[in-house]
Protein backbone atom coordinates (compact mmCIF):
# COMPACT_ATOMS: atom_id res chain seq x y z
CA UNK A 1 0.00 0.00 0.00
CA UNK A 2 1.56 3.53 -1.10
CA UNK A 3 2.14 5.91 2.05
CA UNK A 4 -0.27 8.63 2.85
CA UNK A 5 1.06 11.90 1.26
CA UNK A 6 1.13 14.41 4.24
CA UNK A 7 1.26 18.37 3.80
CA UNK A 8 2.48 20.80 6.32
CA UNK A 9 1.38 24.08 6.14
CA UNK A 10 3.76 26.13 8.43
CA UNK A 11 6.95 25.70 9.65
CA UNK A 12 6.41 26.94 13.35
CA UNK A 13 7.49 24.52 16.62
CA UNK A 14 4.65 22.49 15.33
CA UNK A 15 5.35 22.17 12.20
CA UNK A 16 9.35 21.54 11.97
CA UNK A 17 8.60 18.95 14.47
CA UNK A 18 6.51 17.18 12.02
CA UNK A 19 8.42 17.87 9.20
CA UNK A 20 11.70 16.19 11.05
CA UNK A 21 9.58 13.01 12.51
CA UNK A 22 8.22 12.25 8.71
CA UNK A 23 11.94 12.56 7.38
CA UNK A 24 13.05 10.59 9.85
CA UNK A 25 10.86 8.16 9.03
CA UNK A 26 6.61 7.00 9.91
CA UNK A 27 5.74 3.66 8.43
CA UNK A 28 3.05 4.47 5.92
CA UNK A 29 3.74 8.10 6.13
CA UNK A 30 5.77 10.45 4.05
CA UNK A 31 6.27 14.10 3.80
CA UNK A 32 4.81 15.43 0.40
CA UNK A 33 5.29 19.39 0.29
CA UNK A 34 5.55 22.26 3.00
CA UNK A 35 3.83 25.50 2.79
CA UNK A 36 5.52 28.85 4.10
CA UNK A 37 4.69 32.52 4.97
CA UNK A 38 8.42 33.49 4.19
CA UNK A 39 9.72 30.60 1.62
CA UNK A 40 13.19 31.59 1.54
CA UNK A 41 13.39 31.22 5.44
CA UNK A 42 11.79 28.39 5.23
CA UNK A 43 14.23 26.95 2.30
CA UNK A 44 17.27 27.54 4.15
CA UNK A 45 15.35 25.32 7.62
CA UNK A 46 14.99 22.86 5.10
CA UNK A 47 18.31 22.39 3.56
CA UNK A 48 19.60 22.72 7.52
CA UNK A 49 17.74 20.05 8.31
CA UNK A 50 18.43 17.52 5.39
CA UNK A 51 14.80 17.57 4.22
CA UNK A 52 14.13 17.61 0.78
CA UNK A 53 10.04 19.06 0.43
CA UNK A 54 9.00 20.99 -2.39
CA UNK A 55 7.43 24.66 -1.07
CA UNK A 56 4.45 25.03 -2.69
CA UNK A 57 1.41 27.83 -2.75
CA UNK A 58 -1.54 26.55 -0.39
CA UNK A 59 -3.77 25.90 -3.28
CA UNK A 60 -1.60 23.28 -5.00
CA UNK A 61 -2.19 20.93 -1.83
CA UNK A 62 -4.36 18.64 -3.19
CA UNK A 63 -1.93 18.29 -6.42
CA UNK A 64 0.88 16.62 -3.78
CA UNK A 65 -1.28 15.31 -0.68
CA UNK A 66 -3.45 13.54 0.96
CA UNK A 67 -3.91 15.08 3.72
CA UNK A 68 -2.65 18.72 5.13
CA UNK A 69 -1.88 19.62 8.05
CA UNK A 70 -2.59 23.26 9.84
CA UNK A 71 0.37 24.56 11.86
CA UNK A 72 -0.20 28.20 10.88
CA UNK A 73 -2.23 31.30 12.23
CA UNK A 74 -5.88 31.21 12.79
CA UNK A 75 -6.37 33.31 10.04
CA UNK A 76 -4.84 31.40 7.15
CA UNK A 77 -8.01 27.92 8.11
CA UNK A 78 -10.04 28.88 5.07
CA UNK A 79 -7.07 29.03 2.31
CA UNK A 80 -5.76 25.89 4.03
CA UNK A 81 -8.78 23.73 4.04
CA UNK A 82 -10.72 24.93 0.51
CA UNK A 83 -8.71 23.41 -1.74
CA UNK A 84 -7.88 20.26 -0.07
CA UNK A 85 -11.65 19.75 1.27
CA UNK A 86 -12.81 20.77 -2.40
CA UNK A 87 -10.88 17.57 -3.68
CA UNK A 88 -12.43 15.40 -1.16
CA UNK A 89 -9.00 15.06 1.16
CA UNK A 90 -8.55 15.90 4.65
CA UNK A 91 -7.59 18.60 6.73
CA UNK A 92 -5.98 18.21 10.49
CA UNK A 93 -6.88 21.27 11.99
CA UNK A 94 -4.86 22.69 15.37
CA UNK A 95 -6.39 26.20 14.96
CA UNK A 96 -10.00 24.56 15.84
CA UNK A 97 -11.29 27.68 17.39
CA UNK A 98 -11.41 28.65 14.09
CA UNK A 99 -13.79 26.25 12.61
CA UNK A 100 -16.41 28.00 15.39
CA UNK A 101 -17.09 30.76 13.58
CA UNK A 102 -16.94 29.06 9.87
CA UNK A 103 -19.15 26.19 9.93
CA UNK A 104 -19.58 26.21 5.72
CA UNK A 105 -16.06 24.48 5.91
CA UNK A 106 -17.86 21.34 7.72
CA UNK A 107 -20.67 21.28 5.03
CA UNK A 108 -18.12 21.73 2.06
CA UNK A 109 -16.27 18.59 3.65
CA UNK A 110 -20.02 16.66 3.75
CA UNK A 111 -20.64 17.69 0.48
CA UNK A 112 -16.94 16.88 -1.15
CA UNK A 113 -16.63 13.92 0.84
CA UNK A 114 -13.60 15.59 2.78
CA UNK A 115 -12.88 15.14 6.29
CA UNK A 116 -11.73 17.83 8.89
CA UNK A 117 -9.81 16.33 11.76
CA UNK A 118 -9.20 17.63 14.89
CA UNK A 119 -7.06 16.10 17.22
CA UNK A 120 -6.63 15.75 20.56
CA UNK A 121 -3.65 17.89 20.88
CA UNK A 122 -2.51 19.67 24.19
CA UNK A 123 -6.15 18.41 26.14
CA UNK A 124 -6.64 15.11 27.05
CA UNK A 125 -10.35 12.95 27.45
CA UNK A 126 -11.53 14.01 23.84
CA UNK A 127 -12.73 10.36 24.06
CA UNK A 128 -14.35 10.32 27.41
CA UNK A 129 -16.37 13.16 26.62
CA UNK A 130 -17.09 12.13 23.29
CA UNK A 131 -18.49 8.91 24.81
CA UNK A 132 -20.45 10.95 27.33
CA UNK A 133 -22.12 13.20 25.05
CA UNK A 134 -23.86 10.13 23.27
CA UNK A 135 -25.94 10.31 26.37
CA UNK A 136 -26.16 13.03 28.34
CA UNK A 137 -24.26 15.97 29.46
CA UNK A 138 -25.26 18.53 32.25
CA UNK A 139 -21.90 20.38 32.16
CA UNK A 140 -18.52 20.92 31.52
CA UNK A 141 -15.93 23.33 32.44
CA UNK A 142 -12.41 23.75 32.10
CA UNK A 143 -9.56 25.73 33.71
CA UNK A 144 -6.65 27.10 32.01
CA UNK A 145 -3.41 28.55 34.00
CA UNK A 146 -0.53 29.44 31.70
CA UNK A 147 2.63 31.71 32.07
CA UNK A 148 1.68 35.28 31.83
CA UNK A 149 4.51 34.93 28.85
CA UNK A 150 1.99 32.55 27.11
CA UNK A 151 -1.00 34.32 26.77
CA UNK A 152 0.62 37.87 26.09
CA UNK A 153 -0.73 39.88 23.48
CA UNK A 154 -3.97 37.96 22.86
CA UNK A 155 -6.77 40.19 21.30
CA UNK A 156 -9.01 39.19 24.25
CA UNK A 157 -6.29 41.42 26.32
CA UNK A 158 -5.68 43.62 23.89
CA UNK A 159 -9.20 45.02 23.45
CA UNK A 160 -9.48 44.89 27.38
CA UNK A 161 -6.50 46.71 28.63
CA UNK A 162 -5.72 43.90 30.54
CA UNK A 163 -1.91 43.40 31.21
CA UNK A 164 -0.23 40.38 32.30
CA UNK A 165 2.99 41.70 32.70
CA UNK A 166 5.01 42.07 36.00
CA UNK A 167 2.41 39.44 37.92
CA UNK A 168 3.45 38.21 41.25
CA UNK A 169 0.46 35.93 41.90
CA UNK A 170 -2.25 34.36 39.18
CA UNK A 171 -4.78 36.67 37.74
CA UNK A 172 -8.01 35.44 36.17
CA UNK A 173 -7.88 36.92 32.55
CA UNK A 174 -11.06 35.32 31.55
CA UNK A 175 -14.45 33.68 32.35
CA UNK A 176 -17.01 32.88 29.93
CA UNK A 177 -18.03 30.55 26.80
CA UNK A 178 -15.68 28.41 24.78
CA UNK A 179 -17.03 30.19 21.70
CA UNK A 180 -15.90 34.02 23.35
CA UNK A 181 -12.52 32.39 24.24
CA UNK A 182 -12.05 30.81 21.16
CA UNK A 183 -12.43 34.10 19.24
CA UNK A 184 -10.03 36.10 22.33
CA UNK A 185 -7.60 33.80 22.37
CA UNK A 186 -7.00 32.25 19.01
CA UNK A 187 -3.23 31.24 19.44
CA UNK A 188 -4.22 30.00 23.23
CA UNK A 189 -6.53 28.04 24.07
CA UNK A 190 -7.87 25.98 21.08
CA UNK A 191 -8.21 23.24 23.51
CA UNK A 192 -11.34 25.01 24.82
CA UNK A 193 -12.74 24.74 21.45
CA UNK A 194 -11.76 21.37 21.17
CA UNK A 195 -13.41 20.18 24.11
CA UNK A 196 -16.58 21.81 23.05
CA UNK A 197 -16.67 20.05 19.73
CA UNK A 198 -15.84 16.90 21.11
CA UNK A 199 -19.03 17.42 23.90
CA UNK A 200 -22.15 20.22 24.24
CA UNK A 201 -20.76 22.82 22.04
CA UNK A 202 -19.00 26.03 22.12
CA UNK A 203 -21.58 28.16 23.78
CA UNK A 204 -22.45 25.64 26.79
CA UNK A 205 -18.67 24.74 27.65
CA UNK A 206 -17.30 27.25 30.46
CA UNK A 207 -14.20 28.15 30.45
CA UNK A 208 -12.00 30.16 32.82
CA UNK A 209 -8.13 31.45 31.65
CA UNK A 210 -5.73 32.46 34.14
CA UNK A 211 -2.13 34.00 34.14
CA UNK A 212 0.18 32.30 36.43
CA UNK A 213 3.47 33.44 37.60
CA UNK A 214 3.74 30.26 39.44
CA UNK A 215 3.56 27.90 36.81
CA UNK A 216 6.07 26.86 33.88
CA UNK A 217 3.80 24.72 32.16
CA UNK A 218 0.39 24.94 30.23
CA UNK A 219 -1.80 23.38 32.72
CA UNK A 220 -5.41 22.67 31.83
CA UNK A 221 -8.26 20.84 34.01
CA UNK A 222 -11.59 19.57 33.15
CA UNK A 223 -14.73 18.64 34.36
CA UNK A 224 -17.51 16.75 32.81
CA UNK A 225 -20.88 15.94 34.80
CA UNK A 226 -22.91 13.65 32.15
CA UNK A 227 -25.29 10.93 33.22
CA UNK A 228 -22.63 8.24 32.31
CA UNK A 229 -19.99 9.48 34.27
CA UNK A 230 -18.52 12.09 36.27
CA UNK A 231 -14.97 13.16 35.80
CA UNK A 232 -12.58 15.32 36.03
CA UNK A 233 -9.08 15.29 33.86
CA UNK A 234 -5.52 17.00 33.90
CA UNK A 235 -2.62 18.12 31.77
CA UNK A 236 0.39 19.65 32.40
CA UNK A 237 2.20 20.71 29.26
CA UNK A 238 6.06 21.51 28.81
CA UNK A 239 6.18 24.51 26.23
CA UNK A 240 7.40 23.99 23.14
CA UNK A 241 10.01 26.53 21.42
CA UNK A 242 6.52 28.98 20.96
CA UNK A 243 5.47 29.68 24.39
CA UNK A 244 1.93 29.64 23.38
CA UNK A 245 2.08 26.01 22.49
CA UNK A 246 2.91 23.00 24.06
CA UNK A 247 4.99 19.97 22.72
CA UNK A 248 3.00 17.39 23.19
CA UNK A 249 0.65 19.33 20.46
CA UNK A 250 2.53 18.47 17.50
CA UNK A 251 3.03 14.53 18.72
CA UNK A 252 -0.85 14.47 19.49
CA UNK A 253 -0.71 14.82 15.47
CA UNK A 254 1.96 12.61 14.46
CA UNK A 255 -0.36 10.23 16.29
CA UNK A 256 -3.30 11.26 14.70
CA UNK A 257 -1.47 10.50 11.68
CA UNK A 258 -0.54 7.25 12.27
CA UNK A 259 -3.94 5.95 12.90
CA UNK A 260 -4.81 6.81 9.33
CA UNK A 261 -3.78 3.82 8.25
CA UNK A 262 -3.22 1.38 11.37
CA UNK A 263 -4.83 -1.80 11.60
CA UNK A 264 -5.16 -1.70 15.07
CA UNK A 265 -6.76 2.13 16.49
CA UNK A 266 -6.95 2.55 20.41
CA UNK A 267 -9.42 5.18 21.38
CA UNK A 268 -12.79 6.19 20.67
Amino acid sequence: MADIRIAIAGLGAIGRTLARKLTDGVPGLSLACVAAGDKAKAQAWLDSQGIKAPIVDLKDFPAHADVAVECAPAALLEQICRPMLEAGKSVIVLSCGALLPRPELTELAKAKGGTIIVPTGALLGLDAVAAAAEGEIKSVRMTTRKPPVGLKGAPYLEKNGISVDGLTEAKRVFSGSAREAAAGFPANVNVAAALSLAGIGPDRTQIDIWADPAVTRNCHSIEVDADSARFTLAIENVPSDNPKTGRIVALSVLATLRKLGAPLRVGT
